[in-house]
Protein backbone atom coordinates (compact mmCIF):
# COMPACT_ATOMS: atom_id res chain seq x y z
CA UNK A 1 0.00 0.00 0.00
CA UNK A 2 1.19 3.22 -1.04
CA UNK A 3 1.60 5.76 2.21
CA UNK A 4 1.40 8.98 -0.11
CA UNK A 5 -0.15 9.72 -3.25
CA UNK A 6 0.18 13.40 -4.68
CA UNK A 7 -3.38 13.97 -5.57
CA UNK A 8 -4.81 16.08 -9.14
CA UNK A 9 -8.15 17.92 -9.64
CA UNK A 10 -9.01 16.27 -12.71
CA UNK A 11 -10.52 18.54 -15.04
CA UNK A 12 -13.91 16.90 -15.50
CA UNK A 13 -14.61 17.62 -11.75
CA UNK A 14 -15.17 21.66 -13.28
CA UNK A 15 -16.74 20.83 -16.78
CA UNK A 16 -18.59 23.90 -16.80
CA UNK A 17 -15.38 26.34 -15.99
CA UNK A 18 -12.81 27.63 -17.78
CA UNK A 19 -8.90 26.18 -17.42
CA UNK A 20 -7.89 29.46 -15.11
CA UNK A 21 -10.65 28.86 -13.30
CA UNK A 22 -9.75 24.84 -12.57
CA UNK A 23 -6.32 26.09 -12.12
CA UNK A 24 -7.28 28.23 -9.06
CA UNK A 25 -9.55 25.86 -7.82
CA UNK A 26 -6.90 23.17 -7.47
CA UNK A 27 -4.50 25.76 -5.49
CA UNK A 28 -7.52 27.04 -3.01
CA UNK A 29 -8.67 23.42 -2.36
CA UNK A 30 -4.78 22.46 -1.50
CA UNK A 31 -4.25 19.90 -4.34
CA UNK A 32 -0.94 18.35 -5.55
CA UNK A 33 -1.26 18.81 -9.09
CA UNK A 34 -4.16 20.15 -11.82
CA UNK A 35 -5.46 18.54 -14.89
CA UNK A 36 -6.60 21.19 -17.51
CA UNK A 37 -9.27 20.66 -20.77
CA UNK A 38 -7.75 21.86 -23.56
CA UNK A 39 -10.00 22.58 -26.60
CA UNK A 40 -8.07 24.26 -29.57
CA UNK A 41 -10.39 25.75 -30.66
CA UNK A 42 -10.76 27.68 -27.55
CA UNK A 43 -7.19 27.88 -26.28
CA UNK A 44 -5.58 30.98 -27.48
CA UNK A 45 -2.42 32.53 -26.30
CA UNK A 46 -4.00 34.42 -23.63
CA UNK A 47 -5.19 31.76 -22.07
CA UNK A 48 -1.70 30.36 -22.07
CA UNK A 49 -0.08 33.03 -20.26
CA UNK A 50 -3.23 32.78 -17.57
CA UNK A 51 -2.71 29.71 -16.98
CA UNK A 52 0.86 29.88 -16.79
CA UNK A 53 1.23 32.88 -14.31
CA UNK A 54 -1.64 31.54 -12.25
CA UNK A 55 0.15 28.26 -11.73
CA UNK A 56 3.58 30.00 -11.30
CA UNK A 57 2.09 31.45 -8.50
CA UNK A 58 1.43 28.29 -6.51
CA UNK A 59 3.32 26.64 -7.83
CA UNK A 60 1.35 24.08 -9.19
CA UNK A 61 1.98 21.43 -11.14
CA UNK A 62 -0.05 20.40 -14.22
CA UNK A 63 -0.34 16.70 -14.69
CA UNK A 64 -2.75 16.24 -17.38
CA UNK A 65 -4.33 17.99 -20.29
CA UNK A 66 -7.01 16.28 -21.97
CA UNK A 67 -8.36 15.11 -24.54
CA UNK A 68 -6.74 13.96 -27.59
CA UNK A 69 -9.64 11.78 -29.06
CA UNK A 70 -7.88 9.60 -32.47
CA UNK A 71 -11.08 9.07 -34.97
CA UNK A 72 -10.37 6.85 -37.96
CA UNK A 73 -8.35 8.14 -40.76
CA UNK A 74 -5.07 10.25 -40.42
CA UNK A 75 -4.14 12.31 -37.38
CA UNK A 76 -5.47 15.68 -36.97
CA UNK A 77 -2.70 17.95 -36.69
CA UNK A 78 -4.96 19.82 -33.77
CA UNK A 79 -4.06 16.65 -31.70
CA UNK A 80 -0.64 17.66 -32.26
CA UNK A 81 -1.31 21.25 -30.89
CA UNK A 82 -2.86 19.89 -27.63
CA UNK A 83 0.22 18.45 -27.20
CA UNK A 84 2.33 21.60 -27.92
CA UNK A 85 0.12 23.75 -25.18
CA UNK A 86 0.23 21.03 -22.67
CA UNK A 87 3.95 21.04 -23.30
CA UNK A 88 3.89 24.92 -23.13
CA UNK A 89 2.06 24.64 -19.45
CA UNK A 90 4.37 22.17 -18.39
CA UNK A 91 1.84 18.97 -18.42
CA UNK A 92 3.63 15.84 -17.66
CA UNK A 93 1.04 14.14 -19.28
CA UNK A 94 -1.63 14.27 -22.21
CA UNK A 95 -4.23 12.08 -22.20
CA UNK A 96 -5.79 9.93 -25.38
CA UNK A 97 -8.49 8.20 -26.05
CA UNK A 98 -9.56 6.33 -29.72
CA UNK A 99 -13.01 5.81 -31.55
CA UNK A 100 -10.72 4.40 -34.36
CA UNK A 101 -12.16 0.41 -34.61
CA UNK A 102 -8.86 -0.66 -36.42
CA UNK A 103 -6.22 -1.23 -33.34
CA UNK A 104 -3.04 -1.01 -36.35
CA UNK A 105 -4.59 2.59 -37.11
CA UNK A 106 -5.20 3.69 -33.29
CA UNK A 107 -1.53 2.48 -33.32
CA UNK A 108 0.28 4.11 -35.86
CA UNK A 109 -1.53 7.87 -34.94
CA UNK A 110 -0.43 7.16 -30.95
CA UNK A 111 2.87 6.21 -32.23
CA UNK A 112 2.81 9.92 -34.19
CA UNK A 113 1.67 11.38 -31.10
CA UNK A 114 4.33 9.60 -29.09
CA UNK A 115 6.98 10.82 -31.58
CA UNK A 116 5.54 14.37 -31.18
CA UNK A 117 6.15 14.42 -27.87
CA UNK A 118 9.95 13.03 -27.76
CA UNK A 119 10.88 13.09 -24.23
CA UNK A 120 9.19 16.23 -22.99
CA UNK A 121 5.99 14.84 -22.11
CA UNK A 122 3.98 11.17 -21.31
CA UNK A 123 1.27 9.79 -23.86
CA UNK A 124 -1.05 8.36 -22.03
CA UNK A 125 -3.87 5.66 -23.69
CA UNK A 126 -7.10 5.45 -21.86
CA UNK A 127 -9.25 2.26 -22.09
CA UNK A 128 -13.16 2.10 -21.69
CA UNK A 129 -15.87 0.65 -22.89
CA UNK A 130 -16.91 3.80 -24.44
CA UNK A 131 -14.36 3.96 -26.52
CA UNK A 132 -12.37 1.53 -29.33
CA UNK A 133 -9.69 0.73 -27.20
CA UNK A 134 -12.16 -1.64 -24.79
CA UNK A 135 -9.90 -2.96 -22.28
CA UNK A 136 -6.56 -3.15 -20.11
CA UNK A 137 -5.31 -5.99 -22.60
CA UNK A 138 -6.09 -3.92 -25.69
CA UNK A 139 -4.61 -1.19 -24.50
CA UNK A 140 -1.67 -3.30 -23.24
CA UNK A 141 -1.35 -4.41 -26.87
CA UNK A 142 -1.73 -1.36 -28.45
CA UNK A 143 1.37 0.06 -26.43
CA UNK A 144 3.29 -2.89 -26.74
CA UNK A 145 2.82 -2.39 -30.50
CA UNK A 146 3.84 1.32 -30.26
CA UNK A 147 6.89 0.66 -28.03
CA UNK A 148 7.96 4.12 -27.59
CA UNK A 149 9.46 5.55 -23.92
CA UNK A 150 6.80 8.34 -23.76
CA UNK A 151 3.82 5.66 -24.45
CA UNK A 152 1.73 5.45 -21.36
CA UNK A 153 -1.55 3.26 -20.23
CA UNK A 154 -4.02 5.19 -17.82
CA UNK A 155 -6.42 3.28 -15.54
CA UNK A 156 -9.79 4.89 -14.67
CA UNK A 157 -11.23 2.60 -11.91
CA UNK A 158 -14.72 2.83 -13.49
CA UNK A 159 -13.26 1.81 -16.56
CA UNK A 160 -11.30 -1.10 -15.11
CA UNK A 161 -14.35 -2.80 -13.64
CA UNK A 162 -16.94 -1.86 -16.66
CA UNK A 163 -14.75 -3.26 -18.73
CA UNK A 164 -13.64 -6.57 -16.25
CA UNK A 165 -10.76 -5.69 -15.35
CA UNK A 166 -9.19 -6.12 -11.76
CA UNK A 167 -6.88 -4.88 -9.66
CA UNK A 168 -4.51 -7.77 -10.48
CA UNK A 169 -4.65 -6.94 -14.20
CA UNK A 170 -3.28 -3.76 -13.10
CA UNK A 171 -0.54 -5.21 -11.37
CA UNK A 172 0.58 -6.98 -14.05
CA UNK A 173 1.57 -4.11 -16.29
CA UNK A 174 5.08 -3.46 -17.02
CA UNK A 175 5.56 -0.68 -13.93
CA UNK A 176 7.17 1.99 -16.66
CA UNK A 177 3.60 1.94 -18.54
CA UNK A 178 2.06 3.55 -15.23
CA UNK A 179 3.04 7.37 -15.32
CA UNK A 180 -0.55 8.26 -13.52
CA UNK A 181 -3.65 6.77 -12.64
CA UNK A 182 -7.40 8.29 -12.55
CA UNK A 183 -9.25 7.90 -9.42
CA UNK A 184 -12.96 7.08 -8.46
CA UNK A 185 -15.79 4.95 -6.82
CA UNK A 186 -18.82 3.88 -8.18
CA UNK A 187 -22.02 1.97 -7.33
CA UNK A 188 -23.36 -1.07 -8.17
CA UNK A 189 -23.91 -2.37 -12.37
CA UNK A 190 -27.55 -1.52 -12.47
CA UNK A 191 -27.53 -1.28 -16.29
CA UNK A 192 -26.60 -3.29 -19.20
CA UNK A 193 -23.02 -3.08 -20.49
CA UNK A 194 -24.41 -3.07 -23.96
CA UNK A 195 -26.39 0.36 -23.87
CA UNK A 196 -23.90 2.84 -24.25
CA UNK A 197 -25.97 5.64 -23.60
CA UNK A 198 -25.82 4.50 -19.75
CA UNK A 199 -22.03 3.69 -19.56
CA UNK A 200 -21.49 7.21 -21.09
CA UNK A 201 -24.14 8.91 -18.58
CA UNK A 202 -22.31 6.78 -15.30
CA UNK A 203 -18.86 7.77 -16.77
CA UNK A 204 -19.69 11.72 -16.89
CA UNK A 205 -22.60 11.24 -14.12
CA UNK A 206 -22.92 8.81 -11.84
CA UNK A 207 -18.94 8.89 -10.29
CA UNK A 208 -19.13 8.12 -6.17
CA UNK A 209 -16.67 9.74 -4.14
CA UNK A 210 -13.73 7.63 -2.75
CA UNK A 211 -15.39 5.17 -0.59
CA UNK A 212 -18.75 5.53 -1.00
CA UNK A 213 -19.23 2.64 -3.92
CA UNK A 214 -17.97 -1.10 -4.35
CA UNK A 215 -14.86 -0.87 -6.35
CA UNK A 216 -11.86 -2.33 -4.81
CA UNK A 217 -10.28 0.80 -4.42
CA UNK A 218 -7.58 -0.59 -1.56
CA UNK A 219 -6.74 -3.16 -3.98
CA UNK A 220 -6.46 -1.19 -6.86
CA UNK A 221 -3.82 1.18 -4.59
CA UNK A 222 -1.81 -1.57 -3.88
CA UNK A 223 -1.52 -2.79 -7.40
CA UNK A 224 -0.07 0.82 -8.75
CA UNK A 225 3.17 1.43 -8.04
CA UNK A 226 3.78 3.51 -4.98
CA UNK A 227 3.16 6.78 -4.65
CA UNK A 228 2.03 6.96 -7.98
CA UNK A 229 -0.02 10.33 -8.48
CA UNK A 230 -3.50 10.12 -8.67
CA UNK A 231 -5.82 12.18 -10.87
CA UNK A 232 -9.21 12.58 -9.36
CA UNK A 233 -11.72 12.03 -12.27
CA UNK A 234 -15.07 12.40 -10.13
CA UNK A 235 -17.59 13.53 -12.79
CA UNK A 236 -20.98 13.48 -10.65
CA UNK A 237 -24.69 15.50 -11.41
CA UNK A 238 -24.52 15.17 -7.59
CA UNK A 239 -21.20 17.27 -6.85
CA UNK A 240 -21.87 19.58 -9.38
CA UNK A 241 -25.71 20.18 -8.32
CA UNK A 242 -24.68 20.15 -4.60
CA UNK A 243 -21.61 22.33 -4.92
CA UNK A 244 -22.33 24.89 -7.32
CA UNK A 245 -19.50 26.80 -6.57
CA UNK A 246 -15.92 25.58 -7.89
CA UNK A 247 -13.55 26.64 -5.14
CA UNK A 248 -16.38 24.36 -2.57
CA UNK A 249 -16.42 21.23 -5.00
CA UNK A 250 -13.20 20.91 -5.49
CA UNK A 251 -12.74 21.52 -1.61
CA UNK A 252 -15.48 18.83 -0.77
CA UNK A 253 -13.25 16.34 -3.26
CA UNK A 254 -10.26 16.78 -1.87
CA UNK A 255 -11.28 16.22 1.40
CA UNK A 256 -13.15 12.96 0.69
CA UNK A 257 -10.44 11.70 -1.32
CA UNK A 258 -7.26 12.57 1.31
CA UNK A 259 -9.76 11.29 4.18
CA UNK A 260 -10.10 7.51 2.42
CA UNK A 261 -6.11 7.72 1.58
CA UNK A 262 -5.25 8.13 5.27
CA UNK A 263 -7.53 5.38 6.14
CA UNK A 264 -6.25 2.89 3.26
CA UNK A 265 -2.77 3.97 4.56
CA UNK A 266 -4.18 3.47 8.37
CA UNK A 267 -5.54 0.13 7.67
CA UNK A 268 -2.44 -0.70 5.56
CA UNK A 269 -0.26 -0.37 8.97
Amino acid sequence: MPLTNTIALASGVLPEFSPQVTARAAIAAGYDAVGLWVDPDAWTPATTTDVRAILADSPLPVLDVEVVWLQPGPLEERHLGIIDIGRTIGAANVLVVSSDPDDAGTAAKFAALCAHAGSDIRIALEFGIFTAVKTIGQASAILAQVDHPAAALLVDPIHLARSGGTPAHVAALPRHLLAYAQFCDAGPLDYDLADAKAVITEAIDGRLLPGEGILPLGALLSALPTALPLSIELRSKALRDGFPDPNERAAALARATRGFLARQTGAAA
